[in-house]
C-alpha cells in the first residue's frame, strides 16, 4: 500500500489531472491512496474573495467565486465532454458546493468581519471542489476511485488556519474510514490540508498541509512508502532558478530533508517527514511532467556522501529583532522573557544568536511585530533590520567536518554577514545576509562545494 499526493500544478487542469491518472493506473497493484491539492492558485484566490467579502466588497468576492466556478466546469467538461450523464453529475457536485461558497461569502460581507473559523471554511473549498473532478476522472479512466472526506477522519485541535492533527484519533478515524475502501479494492481520493476539531468544525494545517496530510495518512494504515508528486524532479542541490547546474539529490536523510524544507526549499511541507519519521516510512518526491525520473529518495539513514554538503536553501524576506539590555547583563530568565513575547503572539523564531547583553532573532512573519516590538521593549532596546534572508548550508554530520565553515565564508568573504548560527543543529550552519546578495552568495557556495559530485547521491 501506498499514499500518493498530488500537488496544485499535478491537478490544475484537465491535461495535468489525466496525466495524474496515468501515473495511478501505473501504481494500482500496490493499493494506492489518494491525496488531492486545490488546483494551482486556487487557495490564494479563495483567501483574496475572502478578504474583499470582509471588506464588504461583495461583488469582488461573486465575482472571485463566479471565475473558479468558471475554470472547474471548464475543467470538467474538458474530461467528461464524452458522458453527458457523468458531466450532468459532476456539475451537480460542483453547482452545490460553489452554493455554500457563495453562501459563504455573503455572511462574511454582511457582518463586516471574517473569522479565523470562517477563513478555513472558505479555504478549505479548494481542495473539496479538486477532489470531486479528481475521483470521476479517474473513475472515467479506469481506476476504481471512491471520494473520502477528510474531514471525517484528520482530527484536529480548534488552532484555527494552523490547526495541530490529534494523532491518536486521526489514526483510529482513518484506519475505520480508509480500510474498508481498500480492502474493497478501491483507491479513495481523500483531500490535503483540510481537517476538523471533535466538534466538527472544519480546520486547514497550514500553507502547504497537503503533504502532511499524506504523511498523516501514511502513518495511520502503516504504509511501504509516500509519494509526493510535483512540478520539478525533486531537491536540488540549490533552486535552479538561482544557480542553473543545479544537481538533483538522489537520496537525502529525513533530517536534512526537513531542514532544508524549513529554510526555503518549497519542495515539501517542513512537517511532511514527521509522520514517517517515526515509522520509517520512506518518502519519494516525483515529477508528475516527468514520471520516468527517479526523484528524491528521504530515508531516516543513507549512506554518507563524499561531498561535505547535499544543499544550500534560503529565505528572502527575513526580519532581524536585536533585544539589548545591561540591566539583564548575567541575569537568569533574560532568554526566557524575551521568548514569552513570542508565545505570546503566536510568531516563531528561525535564527537566535546571544551575548551576555543582547539577543538577535529572525522573523519571515511580521504581522505582529509592532505589538511584539511594544512588548520587548519594557525588557530593553529594540532595534529592528529588514530586507534580510536566510541562507542555509545542509549536510549530514555537518557540525562534526573540520573545514566546512572555513571554507564556506572564505568562498564568500567579501559579503556581510549579520548573524551565524552552527552547533545547534548537526546537519546545518545558518547566517544571515542583506536579501540582495542572496543569488551571488549561493551561487558562489554552489561553485565551492559541488564542483565535483558523489554520481551516487546527486544526478
Amino acid at each position: 500500500m501506498i499514499v500518493m499526493k498530488f500537488g496544485g500544478t499535478s491537478v490544475q487542469d484537465a491535461a495535468a489531472i489525466n496525466r495524474a491518472a496515468d501515473i495511478v493506473l501505473g501504481r494500482e497493484r500496490r493499493a494506492p491512496v489518494v491525496v488531492v491539492s486545490a488546483m494551482a492558485r486556487v487557495t490564494e484566490a479563495l483567501l483574496r474573495l475572502a478578504g474583499a467579502a470582509r471588506m464588504r466588497r461583495l461583488e469582488e468576492a461573486l465575482a472571485g467565486i463566479k471565475e473558479l466556478r468558471e475554470r472547474h466546469v471548464a475543467t470538467a467538461r474538458e474530461l467528461f465532454s464524452r458522458s453527458h450523464e457523468t458531466l450532468l453529475a459532476v456539475e451537480g457536485e460542483l453547482q452545490s458546493r460553489f452554493a455554500e461558497l457563495e453562501n459563504l461569502a455573503r455572511s462574511v460581507a454582511t457582518l463586516g468581519e471574517l473569522t479565523e473559523r470562517s477563513q478555513d471554511a472558505i479555504v478549505s473549498f479548494g481542495e473539496r471542489l479538486s477532489s470531486v473532478i479528481v475521483a470521476e476522472a479517474f473513475r472515467s479512466r479506469g481506476i476504481p476511485a471512491e471520494l473520502a472526506d477528510s474531514r471525517a477522519f484528520i482530527i484536529t485541535d480548534d488552532r484555527i488556519t494552523r490547526a495541530m492533527p490529534d494523532m491518536q484519533e486521526t489514526t483510529r478515524r482513518t484506519r475505520d474510514a480508509l480500510a474498508p475502501i481498500i480492502e474493497a479494492g478501491r483507491v479513495p481520493v481523500a483531500q490535503g490540508f483540510i481537517g476538523t476539531t471533535a466538534d466538527g468544525v472544519t480546520t486547514t494545517i497550514g500553507r502547504g498541509g497537503s503533504d502532511y496530510s499524506a504523511a498523516l495518512i501514511g502513518a495511520a494504515l502503516g504504509v511501504e512508502a509516500i509519494e509526493i508528486w510535483t512540478d520539478v524532479d525533486g531537491l536540488m542541490t540549490a533552486d535552479p532558478r538561482v544557480v542553473p547546474n543545479a544537481k538533483r539529490i538522489r537520496v537525502i536523510s529525513f533530517a536534512e530533508a526537513s531542514e532544508l524544507s524549513y529554510f526555503g526549499a518549497k519542495v515539501l511541507h517542513p512537517s511532511t517527514v514527521l509522520p514517517a519519521v517515526e515509522l520509517g516510512i520512506p518518502v519519494h518526491i516525483y515529477n508528475t511532467h516527468n514520471p520516468g525520473c527517479e526523484g528524491t529518495l528521504i530515508i531516516a539513514a543513507p549512506r554518507p556522501s563524499r561531498n561535505l554538503i547535499k544543499s544550500i536553501a534560503f529565505k528572502r524576506g527575513v526580519t532581524i529583532v536585536n533585544v539589548a539590555s545591561t540591566r539583564m547583563l548575567l541575569a537568569y530568565g533574560f532568554l526566557r522573557t524575551i521568548f514569552e513575547v513570542f508565545d505570546r503572539h503566536q510568531t516563531s523564531v528561525d535564527v537566535v544568536t546571544t551575548s551576555e547583553v543582547s539577543v538577535s532573532m529572525t522573523l519571515d512573519d511580521t504581522d505582529r511585530l509592532d505589538a511584539i516590538k511594544r512588548d520587548l521593549s519594557g525588557i530593553g532596546d529594540v532595534t529592528v533590520e529588514r530586507e534580510k534572508a536566510i541562507v542555509c548550508v545542509v549536510g549530514d554530520n555537518l557540525k562534526f567536518k573540520p573545514g566546512v565553515a572555513g571554507r564556506l565564508f572564505q568562498a564568500i568573504e567579501s559579503t556581510n554577514v549579520n548573524m551565524i548560527s552552527q552547533g545547534a543543529s548537526e546537519i546545518n550552519l545558518t547566517f544571515v545576509i542583506d536579501e540582495g546578495d542572496v543569488d551571488r552568495v549561493v551561487r558562489r557556495l554552489h561553485d565551492e562545494f559541488f564542483s565535483e559530485v558523489d554520481a551516487e547521491v546527486f544526478a
